[in-house]
């Protein structure tokens, strides 16, 4: 039975104040204070008893108590130095939680989960947020699917498609590595202190195979980030960026049957791995 008290706003205000924590905006600390969410988030995760769950940024323990209530075995990273005392008294009790004391993007994260398919689920930090959700796409980590809470402009670049303003190398990258879906935005009065920003919730299940196929993995990201380096360059100049002449880039565009006019976000998945094949 999820029973998140933590995320009870009175009680949020009285571990803070038991403790004297103080948000940090440094470490873009909001805690959650909206028991529906933790309740959404949890079972948007489709937890199960002794599922392996990574949290990033635990906090207070509000969203870890819900996954843990919910039966998961939760290994929990917080580099907040304040914050795993806190810890330690709210998830008092419960067995099947191991906090690492850490930075995210430092720590060995197929060290500390072991072998076997884990479930990452978090609260991310606003300000590192890209940084988090590259790292653990990119490390090829077992890892089945991504839950989390971000700022929903964000969320917004997550699911983009070609042609608008919020399509680009993120877009690409998570739609490359998982099914990304914004399950719910949640508004700031959820949080505390209320973020100046709307926040959504994503789900992404990390696919077994790319939705394209390329000959070589590291020049399709490098064709995807030439191309949105200088939004305004058409793909004519912009993809010199990989390191090749006007000439080489003019020859790849028109191999993959793309007008060296166009622009980056123009482009689909698909005709970025033609090109980066091309080149």
């Amino acid at each position: 039975m999820l029973n998140p008290e933590i995320a009870r706003i009175e009680v949020t205000r009285h571990i803070l104040r038991a403790f004297d924590i103080h948000a940090s905006k440094r470490l873009g600390q909001n805690f959650l204070v909206n028991p529906s969410v933790v309740k959404a988030i949890v079972e948007t995760a489709e937890i199960k008893d002794d599922d392996r769950v990574l949290e990033i940024g635990p906090g207070i323990g509000t969203l870890t108590q819900g996954l843990l209530e919910a039966g998961a075995r939760v290994t929990a990273v917080e580099m907040d130095k304040k914050l795993p005392a806190v810890l330690r008294e709210t998830l008092k009790g419960y067995d099947k939680f191991e906090l690492v004391e850490g930075d995210i993007l430092k720590v060995d994260i197929a060290s500390i989960m072991g072998d076997g398919p884990c479930k990452v689920v978090a609260n991310l930090p606003y300000y590192i947020t890209t940084p988090i959700i590259m790292t653990l796409l990119e490390r090829r980590l077992p890892i089945s699917r991504i839950v989390t809470m971000v700022q929903k402009e964000v969320a917004d670049r997550m699911i983009a498609s070609p042609g608008g303003k919020d399509y680009g190398a993120l877009s690409i990258a998570v739609q490359y590595y998982t099914e990304p879906e914004m399950v719910m935005t949640v508004g700031a009065n959820s949080f505390m202190p209320s973020p100046a920003v709307e926040s959504a919730v994503m789900d992404c299940v990390v696919r077994d195979n790319p939705p394209v196929s390329v000959r070589d993995e590291k020049m399709f990201f490098l064709a995807v980030k030439a191309a949105f380096a200088q939004r305004r360059k058409t793909l004519g100049n912009a993809i010199q960026g990989v390191g090749i002449t006007k000439e080489m880039a003019h020859d790849a565009l028109m191999k993959a049957g793309i007008d060296p006019q166009r622009r980056g976000e123009t482009l689909s998945i698909e005709e970025f791995a033609r090109l980066a094949d091309s080149i």
